[in-house]
């Protein structure tokens, strides 16, 4: 095998080699439709264009992708986070309303740590209800995604909540260093959770708890409490992107905001290559996984798919995408098209009949010793 054989054949088995790998091609793919599509201009010191808009969209599924990861990581699953969006989002805004002055910077703070505070909470509902109570992941999780809707509800009073504030509209639309404020934000979590996690022990201890819970508690290891902290970690993430949702359309709609999005999450999970049995995840994967989700939407449009056919062109990239990332499935594939002509035995030469040494003898099942072999034998002897 040549070295360049072998360094493409190693760079195909990197994790995250088929996401890059769709994501371009997806960006690639819309360039036949909208020719300046790659182009960035500035305007007022900002950058626009639609690389930019893709990740200005994906931000809040960033958030709540990168603390389901972690929280699949340690087997488990949180079918909340859109709920937790809905009820952080909420919060703020109803806080923000009742101001006398809604540009008051110190009223906005207070909002944000109010709706930040909540979220965190709720997931350490979460993590109790998982982690100490010993409830089933995808049971105690759907608790709160009923309930925590119907919370969302009553905090709105069923309106939409609808505020006048700059500095709360800074945070879903508005731009710091010609980029927008959600980009760096997000980029600010991501770091930090990838410094806390791969930087340390802790991305190897909730590995062990979701790879092996058995033998990781033999070990000595505080599962109960990483199991807790990471449904933490996801509620905070997802508070924060309940927090970018709303301002970015000023307002907050308990019964539409995050709906959905924790499938987009887990989907954006799988596609960055972490297993939903637990153990090894990828961080960065999962945030590819989104772009995708967001980048394909986006390419949906541009295309100019029909909007009946919208989700089944979307099933169909992503079935796609996942059978290119088996690692058996490109196995079969392969050993399908190099098969040809009947099976040869090991070892017998490219051309040579079933069963058949290259001198041509041997061909057929191997006789069996009968008495007449044994008496020749005994002759012989």
């Amino acid at each position: 095998m040549s070295d360049t054989h072998r360094r493409l054949t190693g760079l195909v088995r990197q994790r995250l080699f088929w996401p890059v790998l769709i994501l371009v091609l997806l960006l690639v793919s819309n360039l036949f439709f909208t020719p300046s599509f790659f182009s960035i201009t500035v305007r007022d010191g900002h950058l626009y264009g639609s690389l930019i808009d893709i990740l200005r969209a994906s931000t809040p599924l960033v958030l709540v992708a990168v603390g389901m990861t972690v929280v699949i990581a340690t087997g488990g699953i949180d079918l909340s986070v859109g709920s937790v969006m809905a009820i952080s989002g909420a919060l703020a805004c109803l806080h923000i309303s009742g101001l006398a002055d809604q540009n008051s910077v110190g009223g906005v703070l207070f909002a944000v740590v109010l709706a930040l505070g909540l979220s965190v909470l709720l997931g350490l509902w979460n993590g109790t209800l998982v982690a100490a109570i010993g409830i089933q992941p995808i049971i105690a999780t759907l608790i709160l995604m009923v309930a925590g809707r119907g919370l969302a509800q009553l905090i709105t009073d069923g309106q939409i909540i609808n505020v006048n504030s700059a500095p709360y509209k800074v945070i879903g639309a508005g731009y710091a260093l010609t980029l927008p404020v959600s980009v760096l934000i997000v980029v600010a979590v991501v770091t930090a959770a990838a410094l806390l996690i791969r930087r340390s022990a802790l991305g190897m201890l909730v590995e062990s708890v979701g790879g092996n819970p058995t033998a990781s508690r033999l070990a000595g290891i505080r599962a109960r409490q990483l199991v807790i902290l990471a449904y933490v970690f996801a509620g905070l993430c997802a508070g924060i992107a309940g927090l970018i949702f709303s301002s970015n359309v000023s307002s907050a709609d308990g019964n539409n905001a995050g709906n959905l999005i924790e499938l987009d999450a887990i989907l954006a999970v799988v596609i960055g290559g972490t297993a939903l049995t637990g153990g090894r995840f990828s961080l960065a994967g999962s945030v590819l996984g989104a772009v995708i989700i967001k980048a394909l939407d986006i390419t949906i449009y541009t295309i100019g798919i029909p909007s009946e056919a919208t989700l089944l062109f979307k099933a169909v990239v992503v079935i796609v995408l996942c059978l290119a990332q088996s690692s058996a499935f490109r196995a079969r594939l392969a050993g399908i098209t190099r098969r040809g002509g009947p099976d040869r035995p090991p070892g017998s030469p490219p051309g040579s009949p079933s069963g058949k040494r290259p001198d041509g003898t041997g061909g057929g099942l191997p006789r069996q010793a009968g008495p007449t072999a044994q008496a020749e034998a005994e002759v012989r002897a």
